[in-house]
């Protein structure tokens, strides 16, 4: 009789997006979000409640051939090297398990692949690498290994979790690099998970910006970041560090208030913090679309 009144918060709620072959698509938001949600929700590491996702136009099912579809050519890179791999095995069997899996070849054919793709990943030399642990790499390598065995069964689509986040800043570049060259060379779709807007524009060409669970605003990466319409979007923006000392103490655009638990139960999910709240503003708004395939959800344009 205490109990307070339940309110249901939807992880990821009516999102909807395409993803072109040889596209690099960035998911952005802060943590909580529902980033990391959509990609189980892709690989049907678990199941919505409704909504469908398709893949080259059939959709994905719990059905065994249509799971083996997008498991063969959709991969995973996670954000945490350390505990994405198993620390018993060692890096050739780490980089063969998915074409095991996929009965990719003999044993030989299996161990001339992870040694080619070991190679495409800048780890040599590569017939020393596959005789080690992962405790025997660095946190890099270690991340290098886990795109190796991404790559490795020739993926149409690889799901990257904010793969750099965990690395030193003098190796994120790198990484990320890397990232690109192969993306450009054998044309693999991205889909790019991260809260770094910096990183997320040098890797990326079209961007959702994720709030609650909802898309806010979408479109081509540098539309979005340069000129953004939703308050949300531009309060991500202010947040990046100043590298010039003489702007860090400049007026922002846009004062957004601390999130509390109080989470809106109608209406736009962000009004309990946006500066910019409107009576009308509880009402759910719908993404509307405006030129270039920008599209965002709000009642008011901050441009």
């Amino acid at each position: 009789m205490f109990r307070s009144k339940e309110v249901t918060v939807k992880a990821v709620d009516d999102v909807s997006f395409s993803l072109k072959k040889g596209e690099v698509f960035v998911i952005a938001g802060e943590s909580g979000s529902g980033k990391s949600t959509i990609a189980k929700l892709i690989l049907k590491s678990i199941e919505q409640d409704s909504g469908k996702v398709f893949f080259e136009g059939a959709e994905i099912t719990h059905d065994k051939k249509s799971l083996d579809k997008i498991h063969l050519n959709c991969q995973m890179i996670h954000q945490d090297p350390y505990d994405s791999i198993n620390p018993r095995m060692k890096i050739l069997d780490i980089i063969s398990e998915p074409l095991e899996i996929h009965n990719f070849g003999d044993s030989d054919a299996r161990r001339k692949r992870v040694l080619e793709v070991l190679k495409e990943v800048k780890l040599e030399p590569a017939e020393d690498i596959i005789r080690k642990y992962p405790h025997m790499l660095s946190g890099g390598q270690r991340q290098r290994v886990v795109l190796a065995r991404a790559l490795a069964i020739k993926p149409k689509v690889i799901l990257a979790d904010e793969p750099v986040s965990m690395l030193d800043v003098s190796i994120r570049a790198e990484m990320l690099e890397l990232m690109k060259e192969l993306q450009k060379k054998y044309e693999i779709s991205f889909i790019y998970i991260t809260h770094d807007l910096a990183t997320a524009r040098y890797f990326g060409q079209r961007i959702g910006i994720l709030y609650l669970g909802k898309i806010v605003e979408i479109g081509n990466i540098d539309d979005v970041l340069f000129y953004p319409r939703h308050p949300y979007t531009q309060a991500l923006i202010d947040a990046i560090s100043e590298p010039d000392p003489e702007n860090i103490h400049k007026e922002k655009k846009i004062r957004i208030k601390e999130l509390t638990e109080t989470i809106a139960e109608e209406g736009c999910r962000f009004r309990t913090r946006c500066p910019y709240a409107i009576d009308k503003c509880t009402v759910e708004p719908e993404l509307k679309t405006i030129e270039n395939n920008r599209a965002f959800a709000c009642y008011v344009d901050i441009n």
